[in-house]
């Protein structure tokens, strides 16, 4: 087999089904039950990354064999074996995602300050930080790569996940070489390319991208993480360990700038460079947590006597806080708290304009809008307040950060995530009965 192309036996929009309807054949039932027991021994024994990742690379390999002496695969093309042997690992690991991924305490801490770092720095880093050529600058066309690598984290299966970096950096050296040929300059090379993968991955701060790089290491099939899908992945690595590091030298900046700039970056994000009244709902916030003091501009016992002043200080007038009060208590709780950030990141569609919307995203939406009418609804009636509808949610406009990832068939050439756990579901029923 061809190791410069990796991806060419698997990129097929029936791979994936191919490798289904093969197992749902009477004689692929030693198979199935192969495949069966091993997720349910996988799935008992407590998570060791570096045990569970040479168990999976062993029976991966195992069955790999199996099905070069098998007569469903008899006669058949090294494009068809490694077809099977891709369905297999998306098979597996799909069935075990959850209990292999981003499940070490180690990783996820990792994977939120990463997150939360790249958060600050995306706001003010520019291309000349990292010393790219003006020649090779194109931030709009950079976008594409950035929304690649955003996808990453839709996915389950190790070869899935990889394929998203593929795209990312294809993207990247296919602008870095029009670039140059525009330019009649020489062709691009490692010192180029890298640095702008760093500056995408920046902006793009796909969630979870140390966990992502660390399933894809662990879990995808060694045979096949080889040639140009092995260089490309490598240098994702070094893109993830520059901007662990990431500091003012790093940035050609001052220490001192990049820690002003930071800084700045944390007001700008949590909302305390203007774009928020800080002021105004701390005083509400005050009011809600601290009812101690009464208005006596719009209280009628402002010209009471000190003594039932004093009454009221003692046994202040407790008053339930309506939906808008706890609004803005959490908004100016959201500022204080420098760890909130996180918070978003489980809302892929905040930082989202419309043009990055697709028409599968509607569904999506309006099921999320169903949830969101149904909770504030349900909060208005226990707190015994109106549900307007004419308040809205807004959010910022920020095309610098976080896209909505989509679930795009075509990128990878596989089926969706529901399609693969329905097929799934289905021949693992049916192989049962046929095992029974």
């Amino acid at each position: 087999m061809d190791n410069a192309e990796p991806f060419s036996a698997s990129t097929a929009p029936l791979t994936w089904h191919d490798f289904l309807e093969r197992m749902r054949h009477p004689s692929a039932s030693e198979f199935v039950k192969s495949i069966k027991t091993f997720i349910v021994s996988f799935s008992n024994n407590p998570p060791d990354p570096e045990r569970d990742s040479a168990s999976v690379q062993e029976f991966l390999s195992n069955m790999e064999s199996a099905f070069r002496a098998h007569s469903l695969w008899a006669g058949r093309s090294e494009e068809e074996l490694d077809s099977a042997g891709e369905g297999l690992e998306k098979y597996i690991m799909t069935k075990l995602f959850t209990r292999v991924f981003a499940t070490h305490p180690d990783d996820a801490k990792v994977d939120d300050e990463l997150y939360e770092k790249l958060a600050l720095v995306q706001q003010f880093i520019r291309p000349e930080h990292l010393d790219i050529q003006p020649t090779y600058q194109n931030e709009t066309s950079w976008l594409l790569a950035q929304k690649e690598l955003q996808k990453m984290n839709l996915y389950k299966a190790p070869r899935d996940k990889l394929v998203c970096i593929l795209s990312c950096c294809k993207v990247i050296s296919n602008l870095l070489f029009n670039a140059s040929t525009d330019a009649n300059e020489s062709l691009p090379g490692a010192d180029e390319f890298l640095p702008v993968l760093i500056y995408v991955t920046i902006k793009a701060n796909p969630p979870q991208l140390h966990s992502n790089l660390l399933y894809i290491q662990r879990y995808r099939r060694e045979s096949r993480l080889v040639g140009e899908a092995a260089y490309f992945f490598t240098n994702m690595l070094s893109a993830e360990s520059f901007v662990m590091n990431i500091n003012g030298e790093s940035l050609s900046m001052d220490e001192a700038e990049f820690q002003k700039n930071m800084e700045s970056a944390q007001a700008l994000i949590y909302g305390l460079s203007g774009d928020y009244d800080g002021g105004q709902s701390q005083s509400q916030s005050e009011s809600i947590s601290e009812p101690k003091e009464i208005n006596s501009e719009n209280s009628t016992v402002a010209d009471e006597s000190p003594t039932e002043e004093a009454n009221m200080k003692e046994h202040p007038v407790s008053k339930i806080p309506s939906v808008s009060d706890l609004e803005n208590k959490g908004a100016n709780m959201i500022m204080k708290d420098e760890t909130s950030i996180k918070e978003f990141k489980n809302f892929p569609y905040l930082y989202s304009r419309a043009g990055d919307l697709t028409v599968g995203d509607v569904e999506d939406l309006l099921n999320s809008y169903k949830q969101l009418v149904l909770t504030y609804v349900s909060l208005a009636k226990g707190l015994g307040v109106s549900a307007s509808s004419g308040q809205s949610i807004e959010t910022r406009d920020n095309s610098e950060t976080t896209n909505a990832a989509e679930d795009d068939e075509g990128s990878t050439g596989v089926f969706s995530e529901n399609s693969e756990s329905k097929l799934a579901e289905e021949v693992e029923s049916r192989a049962e009965d046929k095992v029974e």
